[in-house]
């Protein structure tokens, strides 16, 4: 069978959950006797605004399509980052000559509704897991501009507009100020043609998920909210959770210590709340305690400096920068306890099963599709 697997981001430009996860289900396909290929988006910000970029490579044994484009200067930018016609063409072209036996969609994020519509036109067999929020949310994670969750789901777009505009630099500062005064204003008259284009957007995402054969979701929480959003209408989401290669945990050895290791392994980002564990650190007085942080310092700097002025003066908290996913089954199974303190409303978060595979008890934030893999 031939399977092809659209997805954001891939390896090694990026490696989050989503990215990981599809590389490990191409190497399975790959090594059970399927041709499996990935196309991903490797920048947005490159070439020419009527132009689509496609560079072909393998990577550890998969065959990776990397697609470029300019979206920054795109005639229809806002439009393009959910249907974006160079993907369309791209995926028309691609399809037609390759005619793959399922496309198996692993994101919406950066490849927006065309590369699905596409399929559907060829009527492939589809299939589309949802890893975010992106079907339902401008900015995919369900987090207004001011850090706090979007919940519940504005039902008018316009809240959508607001979100969005208010992540210009000054303006929830001038808000604050003006007691209100600025949303108001803008929400009256200023932001209509916003507003209309996230009805747009909603329209249409709306049209295309039903495209897909089979939506799959990660997380009961995940399908609720979008199925709330959407509409129910003539199509399910199917809840099925994120498979774990167990043997990447069958020979692994705890290393006992005379302290308790508390431990972080993810991206060091703000909606990771990795701020709050050090805050809650800090407050233990015991110590016979450590915090290990492990993640890549320098995807956000500013958030790694608060995150290092947190920890000044505290020799318990250590700083370990990234690890490989390779390195991940050891690593968490020298914490006594693993820690997801996520501010947003993670879906399925693959830290999670991978501290419990590896025997590591885990604390994480009541919230989102986290809640639903701890009792």
């Amino acid at each position: 069978m031939k399977v092809v697997l659209p997805v954001h981001h891939f390896p090694p430009d990026y490696s989050s959950g989503a990215e990981l996860y599809t590389l490990r289900l191409a190497r399975w396909l790959i090594q059970h006797g399927h041709e499996a290929e990935v196309v991903c988006i490797r920048a947005i910000d490159r070439g020419r605004p009527d132009q689509l970029e496609a560079v072909r490579d393998v990577y550890e044994g998969v065959p990776v399509w990397r697609l470029s484009f300019d979206l920054m200067h795109a005639p229809q930018r806002e439009v393009w980052t959910y249907d974006n016609p160079l993907l369309g063409e791209w995926f028309d072209q691609y399809l037609q000559h390759h005619r793959p036996d399922v496309v198996h969609f692993q994101a919406g994020y950066l490849l927006g509704i065309a590369p699905l519509r596409m399929a559907h036109q060829h009527k492939l067999p589809t299939m589309l897991t949802l890893h975010d929020y992106w079907f339902i949310c401008p900015r995919h994670n369900l987090l207004r501009s001011d850090g706090t969750l979007c919940d519940p789901i504005p039902a008018d777009p316009m809240g959508c507009a607001w979100c969005r505009f208010a992540e210009r630099d000054g303006v929830r500062k001038i808000n604050l100020y003006s007691g209100g005064l600025l949303e108001y204003i803008m929400r009256s008259v200023g932001l209509e043609r916003q507003r209309e284009l996230y009805a747009d957007r909603r329209r249409r995402l709306a049209a295309a998920i039903r495209w897909a054969d089979v939506v799959i979701s990660l997380s009961k929480f995940l399908a609720r909210r979008v199925r709330d959003t959407l509409g129910e209408g003539a199509w399910e989401i199917k809840v099925s959770r994120c498979g774990l290669d167990l043997s990447r945990f069958a020979h692994l050895k705890r290393n006992s210590s005379p302290k308790v290791r508390i431990g972080y392994i993810g991206q060091i980002a703000p909606h990771k709340g990795v701020h709050l564990l050090c805050e809650a650190f800090r407050r233990l007085r015991n110590e016979d305690v450590e915090l290990h942080i492990y993640g890549n310092l320098g995807a956000f700097p500013d958030y790694a400096d608060r995150l290092r002025q947190l920890g000044e003066g505290d020799s318990r908290i250590r700083f370990h920068g990234f690890c490989s996913s390779k390195e991940v089954p050891q690593v968490l199974a020298n914490f006594d306890v693993s820690v997801v303190p996520s501010v947003w409303f993670e879906n399925s978060p693959a830290v999670i099963l991978e501290s419990l595979a590896a025997g590591t008890p885990v604390i994480t934030s009541n919230i989102g599709g986290m809640a639903e893999l701890i009792q």
